[in-house]
């Protein structure tokens, strides 16, 4: 049996013919388009760090009654986000490995349908990571804009509203992605998606950082100490501009590979970047281990409940 990953139904582009794949695999068949061999045990440790991380910063706003406001609950949703894409990852990992070594017998059929499963999985994981991420750019640009409105505009019953409807999209685009992942309209769609909320994320921390100068600036020819509520507004711009970065960075190849697939699937050089498909993959786990530790080190009240869940402190 083939190597199982997650994702398989993108991993390589469906819309091209075999000869067509093997002629462009030839003709770029350079030392650098052989890809990277990565072992299923660096998936397995990865996905192992990242449920910890994100389960020690789900327990830690659900014990710290200050943490219990909206901008938490939408972080927290963002950690559950990223325990699906480990535990997925994990749930495939050791299915591959029982395979591999014999030790679990199924019929191709349960097979394919138990990675079609788990691949809805870590789709739902993606878009809900993505929607997550914009929710809390939108929620900290009202706490920084409207100050004074933010808890009539930001209401929890809007706030529980706004989780749910994020899970039911997630969920209902993952299954529309691989019931009809052959349509180049689906894969369209989700880059669409990403470009959108990357956009969207970038406006928002620009205009808020255009605050951030300003804000500096005039203290500087004030003389006068920020205040703590601005203060603490601009730290959070800056440890969600971070939080940006770093899913750029991570996701930004795999949806630059959705985007070959479309496309130029039969161009020798994007054929050499499919090659390097399991390393976008280890790049997505990286985010999920990440973001816990960006939680931890930019907010106080964060690091500090989270040493009280290490140390049994309830």
């Amino acid at each position: 049996m083939s190597t199982l990953a997650p994702l398989r139904l993108l991993r390589e582009p469906w819309n091209a013919s075999e000869g067509n794949q093997s002629n462009a695999t030839v003709g770029a068949s350079g030392s650098w388009c052989q890809g990277l061999d990565i072992p299923n045990e660096l998936f397995l440790v990865l996905g192992l760090v990242s449920l910890v991380e994100n389960l020690l910063v789900v327990a830690a706003i659900l014990k710290n009654r200050n943490l219990h406001s909206p901008t938490y609950y939408f972080i927290c949703c963002l950690a559950v986000s990223d325990m699906l894409v480990s535990i997925s990852n994990l749930a495939e990992m050791l299915f591959m490995l029982l395979l591999e070594h014999g030790m679990l017998v199924m019929r191709p059929s349960i097979v394919r349908h138990m990675d079609n499963v788990i691949d809805m999985l870590i789709c739902s994981s993606v878009v809900s990571s993505l929607s997550f991420l914009g929710v809390i750019a939108v929620d900290r640009y009202i706490t920084i804009f409207y100050a004074l409105r933010y808890h009539s505009i930001m209401t929890l019953q809007r706030a529980v509203v706004t989780m749910a409807s994020v899970w039911l999209a997630s969920t209902i685009s993952s299954t529309v992605l691989i019931t009809y992942y052959h349509s180049s309209t689906i894969l369209l769609c989700l880059i669409g998606f990403f470009l959108f909320m990357l956009v969207l994320m970038l406006v928002l921390y620009i205009h808020m950082f255009t605050l951030a100068r300003h804000h500096l600036h005039s203290i500087s020819s004030q003389q006068k100490p920020p205040t703590a509520h601005r203060s603490g507004s601009l730290k959070g711009a800056v440890t969600l501009t971070i939080l940006l970065g770093v899913f750029f960075i991570c996701w930004g190849p795999f949806f630059f590979h959705l985007i070959l697939i479309v496309t130029c699937p039969t161009n020798p050089f994007c054929t050499c970047f499919f090659s390097y498909f399991n390393l976008f993959l280890i790049l997505i786990i990286c985010n999920s281990v990440i973001d816990p530790l960006i939680y931890a080190f930019r907010s106080q009240e964060l690091r500090r409940t989270l040493r009280e869940v290490v140390t049994c402190s309830w």
